[in-house]
């Protein structure tokens, strides 16, 4: 039945497109090259786009420009001053890299490109340590529970990484190339164009370092390498329909230490230097078509998207250990919107959709698969009045073959309050998370063993804010209070069996709780000379109670902020920036003592600093020292982390 009616509604959702040739597009700003102008809008905020003031959501947006006038390299160091996120890496460029969102789990962030999911379905999580910030246009943060819009693992917030798009009637080609500490290597090269109703990206980026050692013991450099090929097509049809596909392919490859889980050895716990290595291959595409009608009021999407990633773990270049996993998705949605001007000068929009997800998963050591259907419904309401007041409503249904049936929904509110530069907003909504299939069905027998008996876990979260501008908006401060807390929290226990250390996931009883506050700010200073700064405190507590208190999570810092300060001279020729990463104290689990125990991470502080210099508009050296004082640090406990690295680069347009 339920195949049947997403049947139904994909051939309703193709014939309407069809008929629907009664107008012209209504389509977003565009600069004179034809290149979509997106700053003012968040993409990712609900099915529909919205200006950003009007949205109720606590969100961040960092576009291109910031990127390349930070000259950050990872997309993870970007995260790093965003408030909520913390940034967990196992030592070296390339190694896995998780990022937690105000105290939830990694598998709770849901992370897009391009409107992709692009977590692995074996864990459900994105591994940050091959996306490198090349060729992205935008990246849009939203935190909170976003089920209601994006469904499973949208539990804590959503990240969607929006890539560089053509350029309508126009052409150029742009190129870097870089190279700095530990023997790394970045080049990469773009190519933009298009006509009158085309547009076409095509991106390629080859990234090489040759590392450090992140053990305590033997010298070997872990290095990593990793290739991104990224295109994107659009082609206006007709005046009313649009198609859009986009293809992402990554290869990468990185040196890796082990843990020493030999009982009895006197490393036993401890990060030895080995040759172990990750091998990935990930590949993300899409198709779409978009459609309006009846004089812009009415827009149709409809769209198909995939992925595909494997994960090879070897040892003296032999596989011991790896996971296939692919996801394919079709949705379709109407929006319908419409003015009241009688009542409340109001503007409305009513969306409704349907989405269909596969999911599969493979580990090595069967010889079989596994996989699992969901069919879901979604429904949202915008509304504007009076030009102060915004409202936002979801709520989402989906039918699990492998699990219950879930229902979730968001409501969000903004009251803008134009002649005091004042600006309220909150939020709030429900989430869930499904097991993942590493969970339910294990990934190594000798070492995990899986739970097929899994329930997804459940989570109420809700915050509440106010953004403050002054001066004209030359210095604009947002504070915002979240809490949220998270029913049958899937967590592993650990086991000594016979001298072998099992694990497996459980459900655990009880709330796990999660309340903080977020601050973020932005100054013009002098002209050319801003200041842009975050702070977050964050109280994240599991179940296990011990002595009566409440465990505090690991991996989760309970203070961290970032500051950022820059200074533009000789007319924005030249430009200079310095800013500090603060991470506060934070614990993390040891097994050095043959078990799993509490170790405490000290808090550190890193300072970065670069310059850039345009000699033209196509040509620009830059250059930029992280870890400036040489800080030691542990981010994940065993692996070691960089000293002070350098790098200089040139990019130029052609």
């Amino acid at each position: 039945m339920q195949k049947i009616i997403g049947t139904s509604l994909l051939a309703a959702g193709a014939v309407t497109l069809a008929l629907t040739g009664t107008a012209r597009a209504q389509v977003a700003n565009t600069e004179k090259d034809g290149s979509v102008v997106l700053d003012s809008i968040l993409v990712t905020a609900g099915r529909t786009p919205v200006e950003k003031e009007k949205s109720g959501r606590a969100f961040t947006v960092i576009t291109g420009e910031d990127l390349a006038e930070r000259n950050v390299r990872q997309v993870s160091d970007a995260l790093r001053a965003v408030p909520g996120f913390s940034v967990s890496q196992l030592g070296a460029t390339g190694g896995q890299t998780q990022i937690r969102v105000r105290g939830a789990e990694a598998n709770h962030l849901l992370v897009m490109i391009d409107g992709i999911e692009v977590s692995e379905t074996s864990t459900g999580e994105y591994d940050f340590g091959g996306l490198i910030v090349d060729n992205i246009d935008r990246i849009e943060v939203l935190r909170g529970p976003q089920s209601a819009f994006w469904g499973s693992n949208a539990t804590a917030g959503v990240v969607n990484i929006i890539t560089k798009g053509g350029i309508r009637n126009g052409f150029e080609a742009t190129g870097t190339v870089e190279a700095g500490s530990d023997k790394s290597v970045f080049t990469s090269l773009g190519l933009r164009g298009g006509g009158e109703k085309y547009d076409i990206s095509l991106a390629a980026a080859l990234d090489n370092v040759g590392g450090f050692n992140v053990s305590d013991f033997g010298t070997q450099e872990d290095g990593a390498r990793n290739g991104t090929l990224n295109a994107k097509v659009r082609v206006d049809l007709t005046d009313w329909m649009e198609f859009a596909s986009t293809l992402r392919y990554v290869k990468r490859q990185a040196d890796t230490d082990a843990q020493d889980f030999t009982f009895g050895s006197p490393t036993y716990g401890r990060v030895l230097d080995t040759d172990d290595e990750t091998k990935m291959e990930e590949l993300f595409g899409s198709v779409g078509l978009t459609a309006t009608g009846l004089d812009g009021a009415l827009t149709q999407k409809l769209r198909f998207s995939g992925s595909d990633t494997r994960r090879d773990n070897l040892e003296s270049g032999a596989v011991t250990s790896a996971t296939k996993g692919a996801r394919l998705n079709g949705s379709y949605q109407a929006t319908y919107a419409f003015d009241t001007p009688d009542f409340a000068a109001a503007r409305h929009s009513f969306t409704g959709g349907y989405e269909w997800q596969r999911e599969t998963f493979r580990p090595s050591h069967l010889q079989h698969g596994f996989s699992r259907d969901a069919h879901s419904f979604v429904a949202e309401y915008r509304g504007e009045f009076l030009d102060q007041f915004y409202l936002n409503g979801a709520v989402r249904h989906d039918l699990n073959d492998r699990f219950d049936d879930a229902t979730t929904y968001s409501i969000a509110g903004a009251w803008q309050l134009h002649e005091t530069g004042t600006r309220f907003h909150t939020s709030v909504g429900t989430g869930v998370t499904n097991p993942t299939f590493y969970e339910l069905y294990g990934y190594t027998p000798s070492t995990f063993v899986g739970n097929p008996s899994l329930t997804p876990e459940k989570s109420l979260g809700w915050d509440v804010g106010v953004e403050q501008s002054f001066f004209d908006k030359r210095f604009v401060v947002d504070v915002t209070y979240f809490h949220q807390d998270l029913t049958d929290e899937i967590a592993t226990v650990y086991q000594n069996i016979g001298g072998t250390f099992v694990s497996t996931p459980i459900n655990r009883e009880g709330k796990s709780l999660r309340q903080g506050v977020e601050v973020s700010a932005t100054a013009e200073i002098l002209d050319g000379l801003t200041a842009n700064g975050s702070y977050t405190y964050t109280d994240a507590t599991e179940q296990t109670v011990a002595g009566g208190a409440r465990m505090v999570e690991v991996r989760r810092p309970r203070h961290s902020g970032a500051l950022n300060l820059a200074y533009s001279f000789l007319d924005d020729k030249a430009r200079v920036f310095g800013e500090a990463i603060f991470n506060g104290k934070m614990f993390d689990n040891s097994f050095v003592t043959g078990t799993s125990t509490r170790v405490s991470l000290d808090s550190y502080a890193l300072f970065n600093v670069g310059a850039n210099y345009k000699f033209n508009e196509n040509y620009e050296v830059y250059g930029r020292v992280d870890n400036l004082f040489d800080t030691d640090y542990e981010e994940v406990f065993g692996y070691n982390t960089k000293g002070l690295t350098t790098y200089v680069g040139v990019k130029g347009r052609f």
